[in-house]
């Protein structure tokens, strides 16, 4: 049975048919319609959806909540904020008809007792602004103005919308609006011991910036396959240099937080693969050890969802 949740915001009264509970986002009026999806391949657990979760901030989009099938309010959950949320559970729903599985993985290490309790929180990209989404604004800005105006030429080339960088934007919607309204609106914890945050490719490098920018509300994160190129080509590109310019001076202290990276060998990930020492050797410098080398491995969900086990372990082990 679909169940259909009203959440009202500011100066505006709720309205619903099942149980539900009043949550308030500052400076947002708009209603959010919250439901079960009931039409969706899972392995377990249940998925709830917000079909255009209102921002100030970027396009609105749907955000996806999974759940294990032993949530429960009377428990606390973890937090895991996942990007490219279309893409986690449900590979008949893909434009490739792969999934991360995370789901499954979810299930099986929460039910061998090797990870705490947690939900996964899923915003779905917007394809035709992803790139200006998930690039890390504050590298980005390092770079000459020319250097700025020919990627975004070379994005055109490429048939890609990034006539901008909104990722700082993007960064606001996920910690002043959504995690408000997951932490209302969810028996979970709000710290930041317990907030994690995951992304391959694009999104590995928006997960990296996360913790980067917000350490004070993400204490671990995981980026697989990262797309340290920024474009499609290593030939005189300068983006690796500021990404790596920004690392030095920005991640967060290895004591009090988790970074996992990853990669492949092959297709895409072949071309991150001249900058995987450099890489190793900031993390290093700055705490971290974590830079695994998946030998065959390509720049794919497939290759993500038979590794995920390595960063849920990682990010919420016990």
């Amino acid at each position: 049975m679909k169940h259909l949740i009203y959440i009202v915001f500011i100066f505006s009264l709720m309205a619903c048919k099942n149980e539900s509970k009043e949550t308030t986002i500052a400076n947002n009026e708009e209603r959010i319609e919250f439901y079960e999806l009931d039409k969706i391949k899972l392995s377990s657990g249940t998925l709830h959806r917000i079909d255009s979760f209102p921002s100030k901030y970027i396009m609105s989009r749907p955000v996806d909540v999974w759940l294990p099938e032993h949530y429960s309010e009377d428990k606390t959950f973890a937090v895991l904020y996942m990007h490219d949320g279309q893409m986690l559970f449900d590979s008949t729903s893909t434009w490739n008809k792969q999934e991360w599985k995370i789901d499954e993985w979810a299930t099986k290490l929460m039910n061998d007792n090797k990870t705490y309790d947690f939900i996964v929180v899923a915003p779905h990209n917007k394809s035709e602004i992803r790139k200006s989404d998930y690039f890390p604004q504050k590298p980005f800005e390092s770079l000459p103005e020319k250097t700025q105006d020919s990627l975004f030429q070379v994005s055109k080339k490429d048939h890609l919308t990034m006539n901008t960088i909104n990722s700082d934007n993007y960064l606001k919607f996920l910690v002043q609006e959504l995690k408000p309204y997951i932490d209302e609106t969810y028996s979970v914890y709000t710290n930041k011991e317990h907030t994690a945050v995951m992304g391959s490719s694009m999104g590995g490098l928006i997960s990296m910036y996360a913790i980067s920018e917000y350490p004070e509300v993400f204490g671990s994160a995981a980026c697989l396959s990262t797309h340290w190129i920024g474009t499609y080509t290593n030939e005189n590109n300068p983006i690796p240099k500021a990404f790596f310019e920004y690392m030095k001076s920005n991640l967060p202290d290895a004591n009090t937080h988790k970074m996992y990276f990853d990669y492949g060998t092959k297709t895409l990930d072949e071309k991150y693969l001249i900058y995987q020492d450099e890489v190793s050797q900031i993390l290093k410098s700055k705490g971290y050890t974590t830079n695994l080398e998946f030998d065959g491995a390509d720049h794919s969900e497939n290759s993500w969802n038979k590794r995920l086990d390595q960063p849920l372990l990682f990010l919420l082990g016990k």
